[in-house]
């Protein structure tokens, strides 16, 4: 008993020396890495396999008359089959998917092996629409999307939203490149929607209430807002001789290298709202800025918006303040693809 007691003893004592620690860090790390580089690995593969396996159904369909002969029995003779030989993974509209990804991703354009193949699926079914497949393509990748997060995003209707109000050419470039995050327009939505609350209709909250709400699910609200926002606080004190006021909520945004604060509104906002959003912007430049912070940005959120007002009421002011709208349940598409329509084909009878 007595030995067996030294052994735990020094068992317990390596355990707790730096030595040990390290070792036991680096073992850990090399296999976290390991794992990662793995299931990389497997995923590339993949992705290249499954390109091919659709690369190969496609080239089969379009030898003489086989398509016109066998149309849809050839996807289903081939899921029987291939699930006979190697198991799961060739149901039919797996394959479907895999033809699909062939026809939509040219030898010319292969697909990132930074997404998986769950994503892919998602990503092709966005109706055969290259302009939004690519922009959640590049976005997914961008700000490394789960496929719930992608599906969110898609739902959302993101693409429609951040297109709205742009010409021809930026809706290619942002189908193109992704949200480029380089000025502070470019981390605006129009609208901002929090469908992710699952508030009943037409229930309105309070503005302390969706505050708390918004709070309580942060990890969505911020993947709403977008990427290289980080959380600060909400209801932040800032006195002004011996006057206490209160931001709804502060961000710092990463990649723009300053605060952003946001007030939250149920009802219109009115110029007064603006004045006091000037005032905060204000505030945080000279008082909480430190070296290497550039000017906040200050956005009211608001249910309804008199762009008239709100015109007159930032005349000659700062250029970082917005006044943007923000809904409770996901977006009218149909009416937003006909507004990206409507852009495109005006740009192209104009040219």
């Amino acid at each position: 008993m007595g030995i067996n007691n030294n052994k735990l003893n020094i068992a317990a004592d390596i355990s707790q020396t730096l030595d040990y620690q390290n070792l036991l860090g680096k073992i850990s790390d090399a296999y976290s890495k390991g794992k990662f580089r793995t299931y990389q690995a497997v995923n590339t593969h993949l992705i290249e396999t499954y390109w091919q396996i659709g690369q190969y159904i496609v080239e089969f369909e379009q030898g003489g008359n086989i398509k016109a002969e066998y149309g849809k029995a050839l996807l289903a003779n081939l899921a029987k089959d291939l699930t006979l030989l190697h198991g799961k993974g060739f149901s039919r509209s797996n394959l479907v998917y895999m033809r699909l990804f062939y026809q939509r991703y040219p030898i010319s354009q292969m697909p990132s092996h930074q997404l998986s193949w769950s994503h892919y699926v998602e990503l092709l079914k966005s109706d055969n629409n290259d302009l939004e497949r690519g922009f959640y393509e590049k976005q997914a990748i961008a700000e490394r999307w789960s496929v719930a997060e992608l599906k969110r995003q898609k739902a959302s209707a993101l693409f429609l939203r951040l297109a709205a109000g742009k010409d021809k050419e930026e809706i290619l470039k942002l189908a193109a490149q992704g949200q480029l995050v380089e000025q502070p327009t470019d981390i605006l939505r129009d609208p901002y929607v929090f469908e992710f609350l699952k508030l009943p209709e037409p229930y309105l909250p309070s503005e302390t209430h969706l505050e708390t709400l918004l709070c309580n699910h942060l990890q969505q609200f911020l993947l709403e807002l977008g990427k290289g926002f980080t959380f600060v606080g909400r209801q932040y004190r800032i006195t002004i001789n011996n006057t206490h006021y209160r931001v709804d909520l502060i961000f710092y945004h990463r990649i723009l290298r300053c605060f952003v604060l946001i007030d939250l509104k149920i009802n219109d906002v009115q110029h007064h709202d603006i004045g006091q959003m000037n005032l905060y912007m204000g505030y945080f430049a000279n008082e909480e800025n430190t070296e290497g912070d550039n000017p906040p940005i200050g956005i009211v959120l608001t249910k309804n918006k008199d762009e008239l007002l709100v015109e007159y009421a930032t005349y000659q002011m700062n250029s970082q303040l917005f006044v943007q709208k923000y809904q409770l349940y996901l977006p009218n598409e149909e009416e937003l693809r006909r507004e990206l329509e409507m852009i495109c084909q005006t740009e192209e009878d104009n040219e």
